[in-house]
């Protein structure tokens, strides 16, 4: 039997040969995911850790890293740089859904007078990859490459929703619901109801689930193979809009957008 490296933290379904395998890339990026809002500057010995290395092997790491640019140190510490930047700009510079994708969410927010956005799924998070619109006062900052778990928001729970039966089983089962506000499903029967209905009419509706007083729209983004790519959605302030007026606002237009960037990705 072919010995196969484990797979990444994505959701790649491609094996790879053992020998094609470099342990010390997976390792190295490793360390620059481990700093976080909560560990924003670490010792070699924290680093080594979350990642599960010895702290010698994290320090020679975090030595690589600093002499690439890509880590500061004040010979304790370590923290990221702002040069970490340029590997999330590679893919948005590169990647083809955001280039395709903007001209369209241009048209969502003139028909809608909200924000668009496009997103994807990486691993539990949903990541947003194209925007457009003015921003609004919102705690949670969404902006280009932020990253939401994925059963708080609208594009998140349509893009769980639209899973494999049984994938989707494993995900909760291994899946931990974090509460963000009062009004945030955490519960996993409830989730999955909710999820169920979501696949059933094919686009989705968040509220308050990660902010209290907003709310968001979602639509599948399928390409012309007929695979799920992403999600087109829009978020807004809740105000004296009930969720009814909201969604015969704004999910015309989204599906439509939607129809319109199926054979062009």
């Amino acid at each position: 039997m072919t010995a196969v490296a484990p797979l990444p933290k994505s959701d790649s379904n491609a094996a790879l040969d053992k020998r094609d395998w470099i342990a010390g890339l997976e390792k190295g990026l490793s360390i620059i995911e481990a700093f976080d809002d909560a560990n924003p500057r670490m010792t070699a010995s924290q680093a080594g850790v979350r990642c599960e290395m010895t702290r010698t092997a994290a320090r020679r790491y975090l030595l690589t890293l600093t002499y690439l640019g890509y880590v500061g140190t004040d010979g304790k510490f370590f923290w990221l740089t702002p040069r970490v930047l340029r590997l999330g700009q590679s893919y948005l510079e590169s990647a083809r859904l955001p280039r395709i994708v903007q001209p369209f969410l241009q048209r969502v927010t003139s028909g809608t007078q909200e924000i668009a956005y496009v997103s994807v799924m990486d691993g539990d998070d949903v990541v947003y990859i194209a925007r457009n619109g003015s921003t609004r006062a919102m705690n949670t900052g969404v902006v280009l490459g932020s990253r939401v778990q994925a059963q708080v928001t609208a594009a998140g729970m349509l893009m769980l929703a639209m899973r494999d039966p049984d994938w989707l089983e494993n995900w909760l089962a291994h899946h931990e619901l974090k509460a963000y506000t009062s009004y945030t499903i955490n519960n996993k029967d409830r989730l999955r109801l909710e999820l169920a209905r979501i696949r059933q009419r094919g686009w989705a509706i968040s509220e308050q689930q990660l902010e209290l007083t907003y709310r968001g729209v979602a639509v599948p983004l399928i390409d012309r193979k007929g695979d799920l790519v992403g999600a087109l959605n829009v978020t807004m302030p809740m105000g004296h809009e009930s969720s009814e007026d909201a969604v015969s606002r704004v999910l015309p237009v989204l599906l439509e957008t939607a129809r319109a960037l199926r054979n062009l990705i």
